[in-house]
């Protein structure tokens, strides 16, 4: 019986096949749709990083200056304490989409190495941190985040481990099902025949088929963090006034939506412009 296998040059990492694996499936699905989110995407980001050219500060009151519509020094007119609108939102991008992206992050990097140890170990450790998911996957997500969050109300930390913590069930079953499917291919059964260690078999194996769907689910949690921590700062348990947040600017706002809409519309179509952007950049991997 001959065992035909791939050979390797020796000290040479396969970048071209291995980059050419990974980007191929992004170029690939490079559609209208993934511009359309990156844009929207870039826009939220501009915004959010030349917000603070205009000079206002988020945090500053002026009573005689409330509910004032767009014009003027307020571009985007001013809140209930008269707290320049343009300012906050600006401030509130950079908190609520910057605290999503590293929740996301978070989670992602954990869930993934989580997912690739269990695939490689086997055994009780992978009989472990399957009861691990499915512990913390008992748990509705946002009262996982409530949870953790009621040790220290209004505090940051918290509410980035708490979103962290219920995302990265999803990154450990995606990455751990799809290397257990590519660890039981006769390429890699063949590669531990000749040899090669783990951290081959991870870079030319596993990662490349890992990757992509990874960073497909990684955009949607980015999006159920956005809207999980305005949630949170609606119900009072997130970030709190006159912290700007989005999800703490609807709730300010909410009492005054007959005498200034607008203000109240702006930050839910910031949530709604970022989530939606995130959607469409991850298209339609398998993940």
């Amino acid at each position: 019986m001959t065992l035909s296998t791939e050979h390797p040059p020796a000290g040479r990492f396969p970048t071209r096949r291995f980059f050419g694996r990974f980007f191929g499936r992004f170029s690939g699905c490079l559609s209208g749709r993934r511009l359309l989110g990156g844009a929207m995407l870039g826009a939220v980001a501009g915004f959010a990083l030349l917000g603070p050219l205009h000079g206002a500060d988020p945090l500053r009151q002026n009573l005689s200056a409330t509910l004032l519509p767009p014009g003027g020094a307020h571009p985007l007119g001013t809140n209930h304490l008269g707290r320049d609108m343009l300012a906050r939102l600006a401030a509130g991008a950079r908190l609520s989409f910057g605290l999503a992206l590293l929740a996301a992050l978070a989670a992602a990097a954990a869930g993934t190495l989580l997912g690739l140890l269990a695939a490689l170990r086997g055994g009780w450790t992978e009989r472990l941190l399957l009861g691990l998911a499915d512990a913390v996957q008992a748990l509705p997500a946002l009262l996982l985040v409530v949870l953790v969050t009621a040790f220290a109300p209004g505090a940051f930390l918290p509410l980035y481990l708490g979103v962290a913590l219920a995302l990265w069930v999803e990154f450990f079953r995606i990455s751990r099902n799809t290397a257990a499917g590519v660890l039981a291919r006769p390429q890699v059964e063949a590669a531990r025949l000749l040899g090669f260690g783990t951290a081959h078999i991870l870079r030319r194996h596993l990662w490349p088929e890992v990757a992509p769907l990874v960073a497909t689910l990684f955009a949607f949690a980015a999006g159920t963090a956005v809207t999980t921590v305005a949630a949170l700062a609606f119900i009072g348990v997130g970030a709190r006034p006159p912290v700007p947040e989005w999800g703490s600017m609807m709730t300010e706002l909410l009492p005054y939506y007959a005498e200034a809409p607008l203000a109240l519309l702006l930050p839910a179509l910031l949530i709604f412009i970022t989530v939606l952007g995130l959607h469409l950049l991850a298209g339609r991997e398998r993940a």
